[in-house]
């Protein structure tokens, strides 16, 4: 049986604030750093004073703030993209 993949999409508004869509799970999460699993993969969001805000796992959005420095996508941790560095 195949994974469904889901549309994800990644809006980060004046480094301040991170919205994402097709999020599975959040993983982890502290002040400095939130994992996020999409379609099977990882996104990893670094900054400081990061905080979720809100996440429906029924729908897949979720919402972080604080100072986002960079996002890192991939699986197990391999960077494939980096924002803002």
């Amino acid at each position: 049986m195949r994974e469904e993949i889901k549309e994800s999409i990644l809006t980060i508004e004046q480094q301040k604030k991170v919205t994402m869509s097709g999020v599975s799970s959040v993983d982890a999460f502290s002040e400095n750093t939130i994992l996020l699993s999409v379609n099977g993969k990882r996104v990893k969001i670094e900054g400081s004073k990061l905080k979720v805000i809100s996440f429906s796992e029924g729908s897949g959005n979720f919402i972080a703030s604080g100072e986002v420095s960079c996002v890192k996508y991939g699986a197990q941790g391999k960077a494939l993209s980096r924002l803002f560095k």
